[in-house]
Formats: C-alpha cells, sequence, structure tokens
C-alpha cells in the first residue's frame, strides 16, 4: 500500500510540475484598454480561451500606460498589457505569449504594431494579413519574435 501511495504522490507531482512548466497553469495578465474598444475584448476572450487569467482595466489614457511600459515608437496598438516582467502590446497570440514566459529573453516585451486583420481579435472572416510580433527592449533594439501569415 505504501509503494502505491508513493507512486502517486510522485504521479502527482510530476504532472503538476510539467504541467506548470509547460504553460498548463494560469498566467495571470493585466489589460489596459479604451473602455469604447471592441477588438480589445475580443483579444481577451483570446488570452482567456488560451488558459489566461486576465483582469482588465478601461482607462482613457492609454498614451500614459504606453510610455509608463517603455513602449518605443512605432511599436503601439490598441491595447497594453502585462504579464510576468513583460509589457505585451496589442493583438499578440497567446502562444507567442506563453512562448515568451517559457523563453523569458532579456527584453522589456512583445508587440503587434497596428491592428493587423487575422491577429487574434481582429480576425474578419478568412481574412489574414501577414504580420510579425515585434520583441523589444528599453534601449530601442527590436527584432521579429515570430512571423504570421
Amino acid at each position: 500500500m505504501k509503494k502505491h501511495t508513493l507512486a502517486l504522490g510522485l504521479v502527482a507531482a510530476l504532472g503538476f510540475s510539467t504541467t506548470a512548466v509547460a504553460g498548463g497553469a494560469a498566467q495571470s495578465i493585466h489589460v489596459y484598454k479604451s473602455p469604447t474598444c471592441g477588438c480589445c475584448g475580443d483579444w481577451i476572450d483570446h488570452l482567456e480561451d488560451n488558459g489566461f487569467d486576465v483582469t482588465s482595466t478601461d482607462t482613457d489614457d492609454m498614451g500614459k500606460i504606453k510610455a509608463d511600459a517603455g513602449l518605443i515608437p512605432g511599436l503601439g496598438s490598441c491595447h497594453t498589457a502585462f504579464v510576468g516582467d513583460y509589457v505585451v502590446e496589442g493583438h499578440v497570440p497567446a502562444d507567442d505569449i506563453k512562448r515568451l514566459l517559457s523563453e523569458a529573453p532579456k527584453a522589456t516585451g512583445i508587440s503587434v504594431p497596428g491592428m493587423p486583420i487575422g491577429s487574434p481579435g481582429m480576425e474578419m472572416g478568412d481574412r489574414k494579413d501577414h504580420y510579425k510580433v515585434i520583441l523589444f527592449n528599453k534601449e530601442g533594439q527590436t527584432r521579429v519574435f515570430a512571423e504570421h501569415n
């Protein structure tokens, strides 16, 4: 009986730690958005559908949120979020956020500049514009983190 209990305990412990490491545990993300923006709500739904625990704050001063977040010119979009130690700007796919958290690069965050059609929250039928997810740091350096067609 003791061996069976020990084995179950080990399986449970390994299962939980593997799930947490693999991103299976709900990750908290805080989204700042305009109170009138529908696509922001759709992006939040996308995050929740992909296992994120989302807190949302409506604000009429997104410029201040973006400036305080350290966003550099050209990377802005309609909403700004914070997850772990990172900024997530715009319609970034949940899988790219999970990858960011898993890889933990030295960066300020990631951004999908603008509002590309077909990105999460910006769906319009079958149309999907090509877009890039940009990794950026506080020194203003950027690189492509992911591309989507």
